[in-house]
């Protein structure tokens, strides 16, 4: 019995020490936005790459993502003869839920993982240990550029993801089916609210930037120094992040919705 309280007590005393660690090093990385500001050369270096880099994955995805909900829409809709309201339907399922969960999926899969690789390539290297061996904080210099860069570049792609998924349901909808035009965007401008529906997405993109920046840097830089250490990081980023993106998304919901 006394072993494996032991190891319970072993378990619990290891996750809190990974809270503590984890909690300040992301307090860290947010006081640090003063100062990345200052030197936002760096942040823009890293938003090119995080965001240029991810913008071709996020277009064809946002847009054939619109060609679906478009064909699913108006097979649903037109049984209770409402085909008007798709233009509606798709934006509303854009805005407020695919655009930034979706969009939030693919920059964990394209730029976080490659957040992971290269922090902890470079601690493999001993590059991280070289830079505190000449009075360089790494966090400062390296960890929190990419940081605030992945969360202002979030809200820029899920916005990418949402419009062209827009014009993808316009062109199925009204190109392909032939929806009325003005019924599309007339019923489309009518039921968006720009403060409950667009404000609430743009405030998941933001949340969701800060997660998979904090939980890509983290992983790689607590990755141990090897090669088999990289590859595990760079696939727990993945887990866990996707895992994250998708409780906080139900946790906003329901609070965006006073549930």
């Amino acid at each position: 019995m006394r072993p494996m309280l032991a190891r319970i007590g072993a378990l619990v005393r290891q996750w809190l020490a990974d809270v503590g660690h984890a909690t300040a090093l992301f307090v860290r990385l947010v006081s640090l936005g003063p100062a990345c500001i200052r030197r936002f050369g760096l942040v823009r270096d890293q938003m090119h790459f995080l965001g240029n880099y991810s913008l071709a994955i996020i277009s064809v995805s946002g847009l054939f993502v619109g060609f679906v909900l478009a064909l699913q829409g108006y097979n649903t809709l037109q049984k209770f003869g409402s085909a008007s309201a798709l233009g509606m339907l798709v934006a509303l399922s854009l805005v407020r839920e695919l655009g930034p969960v979706v969009s939030a999926l693919l920059f964990t899969g394209r730029a976080g993982t490659s957040l992971t690789a290269e922090i902890g390539l470079m601690k493999a290297g001993e590059q991280l240990s070289a830079m505190e061996m000449m009075a360089i904080d790494p966090v400062t210099r390296i960890l929190a550029p990419r940081f605030w860069a992945g969360v202002l570049v979030m809200p820029i792609l899920g916005t990418v993801f949402s419009a062209l998924g827009i014009v993808g349901g316009w062109l199925v909808g009204v190109v392909m089916i032939g929806v009325d035009a003005g019924s599309f965007w007339g019923q489309m401008q009518d039921g968006v609210d720009v403060w409950s529906d667009v404000g609430n997405g743009f405030i998941k993109t933001v949340v969701f930037g800060l997660t998979v920046s904090f939980i890509a840097l983290r992983q790689g830089f607590e990755a141990q120094a090897t090669p088999e250490g990289v590859a595990r990081a760079t696939t727990r980023t993945v887990v866990m992040a996707s895992l994250t993106v998708l409780a906080l998304d139900f946790v906003l919901t329901a609070l965006m919705f006073k549930l």
